[in-house]
């Protein structure tokens, strides 16, 4: 390789190594016109740095954890992407960890890595697979499943309330998009956790799950689906100035639903009245719950009155 020559695929592979997080394939290099003395020249100068088998980091052996997923990728071979929980934590909604990082390859045959969890997935489909930060990656779908059974349940929650958060994915996308793997490991246990944040009653079934639970806590028969301060209201209580508004969703607000909720609750205090909320999900499968607050509420108000 000339001198000139030199410098320049010596500049194309560090500008490859920036955009891969510091870290490069020996393959990557051959391709852009390295030969095999010239990668073992340059490991001896201290120039490449081994840190995975046949992935270099260039210029210094220290990487971020970028860099080392970025490594365990690319030390899996063409077609491997980041996984599972590295994924979820690559993605942002879960936090790294120093445990191996866990690439899937698109291959049943054997790949041993001493530091990679490696995962073969034959089935495992391109349309599965992007990018973040230039690292292939398992997408969030995909991923959530794969995650689903090594998660307890608070875990898991927490998971799919901070992916909502970012805008990455909400949870009646990620339930909607169980239907496109009915058969992967996982997708039961998603369901069933993702059932409170989707659940929603309808109108009717709402009032028949909700008044014998405000019966049960005194209160009166209130008015149902009624506009109070410019608002339609689930139930409302003019003698205690009461309103009780449900939410479909425990998890999902976004942030143009949180700021048309403060409005509500805001008009309706600055009306004089207490507005309380619950879910959906609270109203049918948590009503003792819902009782005691109702309670509570209610006695305060009847002192006032």
């Amino acid at each position: 390789m000339g001198s000139s020559n030199d410098q320049t695929v010596a500049r194309q592979a560090w500008a490859l190594a920036k955009r891969q997080h510091g870290v490069v394939a020996r393959r990557q290099l051959l391709v852009r016109g390295f030969s095999p003395r010239e990668v073992q020249q340059r490991i001896a100068r201290g120039r490449l740095h081994s840190v995975e088998r046949g992935v270099y980091a260039v210029g210094r052996p220290e990487l971020t954890q970028h860099g080392r997923w970025m490594a365990a990728v690319l030390s899996c071979g063409d077609g491997a992407a980041l996984s599972h929980m590295s994924a979820a934590a690559l993605w942002g909604f879960v936090k790294p960890s120093r445990t191996k990082a866990e690439v899937s390859v698109p291959s049943a045959s054997p790949r041993r890595r001493s530091s990679v969890r490696v995962y073969r997935r034959p089935t495992l489909r391109p349309a599965d697979i992007g990018t973040r930060d230039n690292i292939p990656v398992v997408r969030p779908v995909p991923t959530f499943i794969d995650i689903a059974r090594s998660l307890d349940d608070a875990k898991l929650e927490r998971a799919i309330n901070e992916a909502d958060r970012i805008d990455l994915v909400d949870p009646e996308t990620l339930a909607a998009r169980l239907e496109d793997y009915p058969s992967r490991p996982g997708v039961t246990r998603l369901r069933k956790v993702l059932g409170r944040h989707v659940f929603l009653l309808s109108d009717s079934e709402l009032e028949r799950w909700f008044m014998p639970i405000a019966a049960a806590a005194g209160l009166p028969i209130p008015h149902t689906q009624t506009y109070v301060n410019g608002f339609r209201v689930d139930f409302h209580w003019p003698d205690l100035r009461l309103v009780v508004e449900t939410d479909g969703l425990k998890y999902h607000r976004t942030p143009a639903q949180q700021n048309r909720d403060r409005i509500r609750d805001q008009t309706h205090q600055a009306a004089g009245m207490v507005p309380v909320r619950f879910t959906h999900w609270q109203v049918r499968h948590e009503p003792d719950y819902v009782g005691q607050i109702l309670r509570s509420v209610a006695s305060r108000l009847l002192a006032v009155t």
